[in-house]
C-alpha cells in the first residue's frame, strides 16, 4: 500500500453535497433496483443538484448506450441527458482505441453499448472472428447472449489478438435476483484460451480516468453499493468514497473489510448526500459515535450504549479496522451488528 490504510469512517462538517462538486454515481443498488428508484434517490438527487453539485452516474454496465441509461433515469423523475453518463464500454473503447490504429476492425462480444463506444472512438464493430479484428472486446450482452459468441472471441483470442473487457463483475442484478455479470463470461473465454483481458472497468484506473476526462470533476465523490468496485475504484483513484447500504453490501462485509475496500464515509441511502457526517471519536474505552462506543475484544466486537443504528455501525467500523490493521478483521461482529439491527 502506498498510503496508510484508514482505520475509522470520517466525519464532515458540511453537507456532502457542498463538501465536493461532483458526485460519481453507481446506478444498480444505489439509484435504482430492478428497474425502480430506490427509496429517497430521487429528492435526494434533486436536492443535491439544485444545491450545485453535479451528478453523473457511473455504470460497469456496457450493454445500454448513455442515451438509453439517461432516457431511463428521466422517466424515475432523475432529469439525465447522455453526458450524465460514463460507462465501462466508453472505458474500454478510450483503451483499444490508445493501442489500434484509427478504423481498425473489433470483435465484439456483447450489447450496443459497446457498439456504439467504439464508433465513438473512430473503431468499426464486426462480429466474426475471420473479420480480421485488430482486439477483441467483451462487455454484458444481456442474459440472452448465444453461447456462440464466447466460441467467436475464444477463436479471435487463441490466434494471438489482444483481448479486451469492460468490467468482471461475476454478477449482476435483476429483476428476479442475482444473474451472471461480464465477469462470469470473461470466465468462460479464459478457460477456453488460458489468456487474460484487459480490463477497464470499476475498479481499475481507466474507468476513473474515463469518468474524470469525461466530467471535470475537481472535488469528486465517489458513490456507491460494492466494496470492490465502487468503493475500490475510489481508493485506486485515490478519492473520497460514500457507501449507501441499499446494495449488496452487508454489515459483517463492511466490517470484514480490507483497507481498499474502507469507504470514508457510511450511510444508510442517498439523504447522506444532503448532511454532513458524524465524528468518531478515540476515547479511552473504545471508538464513540453517537451514543455508541465500539470496542474490539479478543474473539469479538462489542458494543455499548445506544442511539442511531448508523452511528454505532460507524463505531463498529471503527474498532473493526483498527483491530485489522492492514488486513480484514476477522473478530465476530454478529452480536454487535444485531443490536443494531444490521
Amino acid at each position: 500500500m502506498s498510503r496508510s490504510a484508514r482505520t475509522r469512517p470520517e466525519g464532515s462538517g458540511q453537507a456532502l453535497s457542498e463538501a465536493y462538486d461532483t458526485a460519481l454515481l453507481d446506478l444498480d443498488g444505489v439509484v435504482y433496483a430492478g428497474g425502480n428508484a430506490i427509496v429517497h434517490a430521487v429528492e435526494s438527487l434533486a436536492s443535491a443538484r439544485e444545491g450545485g453539485m453535479r451528478l453523473a452516474y457511473v455504470t460497469n454496465n456496457a450493454l445500454r448506450t448513455p442515451d438509453t441509461v439517461a432516457g431511463h433515469l428521466s422517466e424515475l423523475g432523475i432529469p439525465a441527458v447522455a453526458d450524465d453518463v460514463i460507462t465501462s464500454a466508453q472505458a474500454v473503447a478510450r483503451l483499444i482505441g490508445e493501442q489500434v490504429p484509427a478504423g481498425s476492425r473489433v470483435l465484439v462480444i456483447g450489447g450496443e453499448g459497446l457498439r456504439v463506444a467504439l464508433r465513438e472512438r473512430g473503431l468499426v464493430p464486426v462480429e466474426s472472428a475471420d473479420d480480421d479484428p485488430a482486439a477483441v472486446v467483451q462487455g454484458f450482452g444481456g442474459l440472452d447472449l448465444p453461447w456462440g459468441r464466447f466460441a467467436e472471441a475464444s477463436y479471435a483470442v487463441a490466434r494471438g489478438v489482444p483481448w479486451f473487457a469492460s468490467n468482471t463483475d461475476l454478477t449482476i442484478p435483476s429483476g428476479r435476483g442475482i444473474a451472471p455479470g461480464n465477469g462470469a463470461a470473461v470466465e468462460v473465454v479464459r478457460i477456453a484460451t488460458g489468456a487474460e483481458p484487459q480490463v477497464a472497468g470499476k475498479p481499475l484506473p481507466p474507468m476513473h480516468r474515463e469518468t474524470i476526462l469525461r466530467t471535470g470533476a475537481e472535488r469528486p465523490l465517489v458513490v456507491g453499493d460494492r466494496l470492490d468496485t465502487d468503493i475500490e475504484g475510489a481508493f485506486n483513484g485515490e478519492v473520497d468514497s460514500l457507501l449507501v447500504l441499499t446494495g449488496v453490501t452487508d454489515g459483517p462485509q463492511l466490517l470484514a473489510a480490507p483497507p481498499q475496500h474502507r469507504p470514508t464515509y457510511v450511510d444508510a441511502d442517498l439523504r447522506g448526500l444532503l448532511t454532513g457526517q458524524p465524528e468518531v471519536a478515540v476515547a479511552e474505552d473504545g471508538f464513540r459515535c453517537g451514543g455508541w462506543t465500539a470496542t474490539a475484544g479478543s474473539e469479538r466486537l462489542e458494543l455499548a450504549g445506544a442511539g442511531e443504528a448508523l452511528d454505532g455501525l460507524r463505531a463498529l467500523c471503527a474498532a473493526a479496522w483498527t483491530a485489522a490493521g492492514d488486513g480484514t478483521c476477522e473478530l465476530d461482529g454478529g452480536k454487535a451488528l444485531a443490536r443494531l439491527g444490521l
